[in-house]
C-alpha cells in the first residue's frame, strides 16, 4: 500500500476511535448531569388536604377535587386531595402532617385543633354558623313531624351516623339528653347503632333495616332533591337547635412549608370562591371566616360527652 494511504487509513482510525465516542460520551454526561441536578434541586412543596368521609367515596371526589384544581391555580402550588377511610383517619392524617389542610365536621376540627396545637379554623360555610339536624323516621312508624322531640321513638331501632360526626351523633345527643334526661343507652330500649355516615342512615332508614335516624339537613335536602330519597318515605319528625358545624382547618407549619404571605393566600382563595359548581357541590352559597373561638360551646359538649380531652 503506498505511504500516503497507510497514513490516511492510519489517521482515519484514530478519528473514528477518538471522535466517534464522543457524541455517547456527551450524552452520557449529559444524563449524569441532568440526574445529579435532580437529585439536588428541591421539590416544589404539596398542599395535601382532606375531608371527613361523611358521604361515599364517589361523591367525596366530585366534592373536592375540582377544589384542589381551583386552589393549586389560585395558590400557584401542587394541591392533592387525599380521600380518607373515616372520620377518624381524617383527624390522625392531619395529626401526623400527612395533609396540612382538612375540611373537618364541628367535633373532628376540635379534635384535630385539640391534637395540633396553633392549628387553625379559617373557613366555614355560610350554613355552618346555624347548622342543624334531622331526626328522620320511616313512613311504616307513623310518627309525624312535630316540634317537641319525640320521646315515642324510644321503641323504635335507631341509627346515629358516625360515632366522630358533629350532626350525626354529638349534637343529636346532646340534645337527645337534654330533653329527655337520659343516654341513648338508658333511652332506646332496641339499643342503637352508628352507620358510619349520612347517607348510608338514610339507605337504612328507607330500607326499614332501622326505624329512625339522625342526619344532618344539608345531606337530607340534598338526598331529596337528587331523588335518592323519598321524603314520603323517609320523614323528618324533628329538627335541632342550632350549632356550628363544618370547617377547614390548617396546620400551623404552613408558613414554613410554604412561605410567608401563604396563610393568607389560601384564606382569601377559600372566601373568594365563587365557582357556583364547586359550591354546590359543597352544598354551601358560600365561605366565610371562621375561628376557633366559634366552636367552644361545641368543645364544652364534646367534653361532657367524653368525646374531647
Amino acid at each position: 500500500m503506498h505511504a500516503s494511504k497507510v497514513g490516511k487509513a492510519i489517521m482515519k482510525s484514530w478519528l473514528t476511535r477518538r471522535f466517534g465516542l464522543w457524541p455517547w460520551t456527551v450524552a452520557l454526561l449529559a444524563v449524569g448531569l441532568i440526574l445529579a441536578d435532580c437529585q439536588e434541586a428541591p421539590r416544589a412543596p404539596v398542599l395535601r388536604f382532606t375531608a371527613i368521609r361523611d358521604d361515599n367515596t364517589a361523591e367525596l371526589r366530585r366534592k373536592f377535587e375540582p377544589l384542589a384544581d381551583y386552589l393549586a391555580e389560585r395558590l400557584d402550588v401542587p394541591v392533592e386531595y387525599v380521600p380518607s377511610a373515616d372520620y377518624g383517619a381524617s383527624v390522625e392524617m392531619f395529626k401526623n402532617g400527612d395533609v396540612q389542610l382538612a375540611w373537618f365536621g364541628g367535633l373532628t376540627g376540635a379534635q384535630a385543633r385539640a391534637a395540633v396545637s396553633g392549628a387553625l379554623a379559617i373557613a366555614q360555610g355560610e350554613e355552618d354558623q346555624a347548622y342543624y339536624s334531622y331526626f328522620v323516621a320511616n313512613a311504616s312508624t307513623g310518627i309525624e313531624r312535630s316540634e317537641s322531640f319525640p320521646t315515642e321513638i324510644a321503641k323504635r331501632s335507631f341509627s346515629f351516623g358516625s360515632a366522630s360526626s358533629t350532626s350525626g351523633r354529638l349534637m343529636p345527643e346532646y340534645y337527645l339528653r337534654r330533653e329527655t334526661g337520659k343516654s341513648p343507652r338508658d333511652f332506646f330500649e332496641q339499643g342503637f347503632s352508628f352507620s358510619g355516615s349520612h347517607a348510608q342512615t338514610l339507605a337504612l332508614v328507607a330500607a326499614g333495616t332501622v326505624e329512625v335516624g339522625v342526619v344532618n339537613y344539608r345531606t337530607y335536602l340534598a338526598k331529596v332533591a337528587s331523588g335518592d330519597i323519598d321524603p314520603e318515605r323517609v320523614r323528618v319528625i324533628w329538627q335541632t337547635p342550632t350549632y356550628a358545624d363544618y370547617n377547614f382547618t390548617v396546620r400551623p407549619d404552613l408558613v414554613a412549608e410554604f412561605g410567608p404571605g401563604f396563610l393568607e393566600k389560601l384564606c382569601a382563595s377559600l372566601l373568594n370562591l365563587e365557582d357556583p359548581g364547586i359550591l354546590e357541590a359543597l352544598q354551601r352559597s358560600r365561605l366565610v371566616a371562621a375561628s376557633n373561638a366559634e366552636y367552644h360551646d361545641l368543645e364544652v359538649v364534646a367534653r361532657s360527652l367524653d368525646l374531647l380531652r
